[in-house]
Formats: structure tokens, sequence, C-alpha cells
């Protein structure tokens, strides 16, 4: 069963730190009860305890997906954790050696979606409104992020167009990060990462009405 959510120790971050430095199976087997102490416990109780409406969220497995990668090292060098709402928003928290992050939004647009929101920010009234939501939200300590983004325009679109940045864009969410403090080893640390979701719903809600979930099959939706 899992227990209150109390903050994560500085073990956790420790760890991380220790992972950082030497990557390999014999690290992880010789601490793998302080992950699951001090990061995979904390975590889970992370997520049962945020507010209704950004659950259900599931951890991400430590172990990584190296078949296609040049990089080999075996684990994650941070714990994450996802949910996803009906509108398509998803809500992610991380932690790692550096303290804490969080964010939300439409982080990887299937190509459906990406049609959708390309055509809605060539829309003077509706991209321009975005492109205000955006900069407050910078403005209050957020950063834009995204899965990727073109290295030029978008077929057809001119490179001087007044909202290129957002239009090469493969995504869009909002992040806030946090190095590690006090209040990251107490219940706060809940608080701020639900805060910080809560501050990115403007732009949610217009992507959610503009854009929308994929309406294709998974196995199209990236081809």
């Amino acid at each position: 069963m899992t227990g209150r959510f109390r903050g994560f120790p500085p073990e956790a971050l420790s760890f991380y730190a220790g992972l950082e430095a030497d990557n390999t199976k014999s690290y992880w087997t010789a601490h793998k009860a302080v992950y699951d102490s001090a990061v995979r416990a904390p975590m889970e109780a992370l997520i049962a305890e945020v507010d209704e409406r950004y659950r259900p969220l599931r951890m991400f497995r430590p172990h990584r997906d190296v078949r296609f990668s040049p990089d080999k090292t075996p684990y994650k060098t941070h714990a994450g954790a996802l949910g996803e709402d009906e509108g398509g928003a998803i809500y992610y928290a991380q932690l790692s050696a550096a303290g804490l992050m969080a964010a939300a939004g439409f982080y990887a647009m299937a190509s459906d979606q990406l049609v959708r929101f390309r055509a809605a920010v060539l829309d003077d009234d509706r991209g321009a409104v975005l492109t205000g939501l955006v900069a407050a939200a910078q403005r209050a300590g957020y950063e834009a992020v995204a899965v990727g983004a073109l290295k030029t325009a978008p077929r057809g679109v001119p490179r001087d167009h007044p909202r290129i940045e957002l239009l090469r864009r493969k995504g869009l969410a909002l992040g806030r990060r946090w190095p590690a403090a006090a209040w990251l080893h107490t219940a706060a640390a809940r608080r701020r990462v639900e805060q910080a979701w809560a501050g990115t719903e403007a732009v949610n809600n217009w992507l959610r009405t503009n854009v929308g979930p994929s309406e294709l099959a998974p196995e199209d939706a990236w081809g």
C-alpha cells in the first residue's frame, strides 16, 4: 500500500548524482534499495495524491530503451511520471539530481494534431491569442518545451512569418524547474507540481479547443 507523500528525501538526489557518475548495473544493484525507498515510493505516493483532475498518472520504468540510441547507458538519470486528460493534454513530473520539474501541454503532437495546430496558429485571431498566452506564461517563469521543432518553416509558410517560432514546433508544453531546496523534502513538493500544472491551463485550453486529441490510430499518428 502506498504511503503518504512527505517529499523526496535527500537520498533521492544523492542516488541520481551517483548514477550520473556511474551509470552501470553494478551501481544500480548496489543502490536499488535506495531507489525503491527514496525515489520510487515517494513518486508513487505523489501521483496517488495529486488533485484528481490530473489522475491517473503512471511512473516510467527506470531502464532506458537503448535499441536505437548510440548512448548505451542502461538507466535513466531521472524519475518521471505522466498522465493525459481526455482533451489531449499531458501532465508530467520529473525528479533528478538537479531538482524537480513539472510540465503540461501537448508535448508531442501526432500528424493530424500538427495540421490543426498550424492552421490555428496561422489564423490571425487564434494565433495572436496563443502568442499572448505563451508570452504571459514565460513572464511567469515557464519555459516552452516540445519534442522537437522543424529547422525551417513548414511547407508553404514564409520563413519570416510573425509566428514562425510557434509554427516550427512539433508540440507545445509549458514547464517549470526548481533546483533542490529544503521544500523538496516535504509535502510542499506536491503543491508546487500542482501549481505549475494549474498555471498551464490557459494554454492547454487553447490547445484543447483548437487541436484536441489525435484521431489517428497509434500506428498512423507519427507515420
